[in-house]
């Protein structure tokens, strides 16, 4: 099982940068790339919280659990 990250989906369903949305949540835009990419092991709920109010989506919107082949 893996959990794949489409944070680039919903910054691209609400027309917004990646970098934007770093500011608003207060995090560099290097985190915010290396969010995007799944590349991170964890994530706070706070920051998960904040990136879903300002994108105004749910966090299974962002983060979806699937089977790896």
């Amino acid at each position: 099982m893996k959990i794949v990250v489409n944070l680039d989906v919903m910054l691209a369903k609400r027309k917004m940068k990646s970098k934007e949305l770093a500011e608003k949540v207060d995090i560099t835009p290097a985190n915010m790339s290396l969010l995007k990419q799944g590349k991170v092991k964890g994530i706070r709920f706070e920051t998960l919280s904040l990136i879903c109010h300002f994108l105004d989506c749910q966090p299974g919107d962002i983060l979806e659990f699937v089977d790896e082949p």
